[in-house]
């Protein structure tokens, strides 16, 4: 049977079409033409099971990587004098240690603005770690700049120390990354 429509008859029904609302069907029409699909050999699930597990196993091995690539430089910049017991240090010294700790962040700080602009095409991976420890680095920058936390002076130099300890892993991502954009 041969169906064939005048030039009318296809702008009456182009017409009609164009005027119906746009609704999503239900998920269970989908669903239904997934099935579909796949009985029929259209689509596979093995592929999306494989790709998985492909994405698992080099991530795993960059895991490791950034392990065997990062430890050795903390384990460096752990210095065995600076570890003191708490309640050792008298108040100028605690002040003292975290004046310390504010200069060191500064330097950081002014290291970071020394290096050059960020790529502009980086590894999603890079960008998503350097966005999460800046994220910290806020969340640490509220908490020490908030009248109303109440915190000890015991508080605030553990929270320096970690922001330094960011600022520097920060420092290193950025380093690294200028690098690579230099090559």
């Amino acid at each position: 049977m041969i169906c064939a429509l005048t030039a009318d008859e296809h702008a009456t029904l182009r017409t009609g079409l164009n005027e119906l609302a746009e609704t999503m069907p239900p998920r269970d029409v989908w669903y239904r033409i997934r099935r579909q699909a796949e009985a029929e050999g259209l689509l596979t699930q093995r592929a999306a099971r494989r790709q998985n597990k492909w994405y698992l196993g080099v991530g795993l091995v960059a895991a490791a990587a950034l392990v065997a690539v990062m430890l050795p430089r903390v384990q460096e910049s752990v210095d065995p004098a600076s570890v003191v017991p708490q309640g050792s240090l008298s108040n100028s010294q605690d002040l003292s240690g975290l004046r310390a700790l504010m200069v060191q962040s500064r330097q950081i700080e002014s290291d970071l603005r020394a290096l050059p602009a960020e790529p502009r095409v980086a590894r999603a991976g890079t960008i998503a770690t350097i966005s999460d420890i800046e994220d910290r680095i806020a969340a640490i920058d509220y908490q020490l700049n908030d009248a109303e936390i109440p915190m000890t002076s015991d508080d605030r130099e553990i929270f320096w120390r970690e922001r330094v300890r960011l600022m520097k892993l920060l420092l290193q991502l950025r380093y690294a990354q200028a690098q690579r954009a230099a090559f």
